[in-house]
């Protein structure tokens, strides 16, 4: 029973905004609508560049070995896509900085035009 009662009362370590004991987390918006932009700027997302992408067959799939090429439907040249959670937001180029890659971006995309696509 003591260990039990001591899974419930413990705390996640892993999170970024530690509460201390009987304080109220920190909501996303108030009674009056107004969504506090400290917890959204807090809100973590996940970017991605994509090169491009093909559709294979399972048995082509099984092929593929050291070496193998797969082909793109993006055509050399063509800006790339970053994506932020799955959704593009934004089109550039592939840049380095400091021996990493970067992309350099040409088009952001309005926020007009990314929820038309939803």
């Amino acid at each position: 029973m003591a260990e039990e009662e001591t899974k419930d009362t413990e705390v996640d370590e892993n999170t970024d905004d530690q509460n201390t004991e009987g304080e109220a987390p920190k909501a996303l918006g108030d009674d009056s609508g107004k969504i506090n932009p400290d917890v959204l700027q807090s809100i973590p997302v996940t970017i991605s560049v994509e090169v491009g992408k093909t559709s294979l067959k399972i048995r082509d799939l099984l092929r593929l070995t050291q070496g193998s090429v797969v082909e793109l439907e993006r055509l050399a040249g063509e800006p790339l896509d970053l994506l932020v959670n799955n959704t593009v937001v934004a089109q550039g180029e592939v840049v380095l900085v400091n021996d990493r890659y970067g992309i350099r971006l040409t088009r952001v995309i309005s926020a007009e035009e990314r929820m038309k696509t939803l």
